[in-house]
């Protein structure tokens, strides 16, 4: 299963890197973990909130197979606990399609993305900055796979 990260950000620390590179390698072959960043858009002082979601947006939806299982991270999505993450990636897996998992930027995810999405996610009730999102993302990916094989890594 190919999973492709789609996100706008701008650089981000050594630290994000290491740690994803971290879970990455231990994700078996069958799961092919991707990172696609997006430029910001603009921003200035003539351009709202809703104008600059929906030109990251279009960068994104531009990124997108139309066989895609598209999963969008957002505040308003289903909370889920490791064990139901594990149940869902499985489901995913059996669908046999590619996974992108979408990441907005400082204002969110465009309307578009989120009425494209098949699932809408979030990963805690709380706000996280974005290169946490990315390491808490990559390790919570891990972990499900872990559960999902009976690997020891879960320990409830």
């Amino acid at each position: 299963m190919k999973i492709k990260v789609i996100s706008i950000a701008g650089k981000m620390p050594a630290w994000v890197a290491e740690g994803v590179a971290d879970y990455e390698k231990r994700l078996p072959r069958e799961f092919k973990l991707e990172w696609l960043t997006l430029p910001l858009a603009a921003r200035r002082k003539d351009r709202t909130p809703d104008q600059l979601k929906k030109e990251e947006g279009d960068a994104i939806l531009r990124q997108l197979k139309e066989g895609d299982m598209v999963v969008a991270l957002d505040v308003r999505g289903k909370r889920a606990s490791s064990e139901q993450l594990s149940e869902l990636l499985t489901g995913w897996q059996s669908a046999r399609a590619d996974l992108a998992i979408l990441i907005g930027g400082p204002d969110g995810l465009d309307r578009a993305c989120l009425d494209r999405a098949d699932a809408l996610l979030s990963l805690s009730e709380l706000t996280l900055p974005h290169a946490l999102v990315r390491v808490v993302l990559a390790e919570q990916l891990y972990r499900a796979w872990s559960i999902s094989v009976g690997h020891p890594y879960h320990r409830a």
